[in-house]
């Protein structure tokens, strides 16, 4: 999920196109926290780990 918002605040910053931008905000967020649930031992989405 972080990989995807990478790639899609890229495409957005180079084609001008806001909702990509917005979107790559948003999964590097989501990502990060899902990614910090896991580290911390908590259970995500059913996972004991999130990679």
């Amino acid at each position: 999920m972080i990989a995807l918002g990478i790639i899609l605040l890229v495409v957005g910053f180079f084609t001008g196109i806001s909702i990509l931008w917005t979107l790559g905000i948003i999964l590097l967020v989501v990502g990060a926290v899902f990614w910090i649930m896991g580290s911390m031992g908590h259970a995500v989405a059913g996972r004991r780990h999130y990679w």
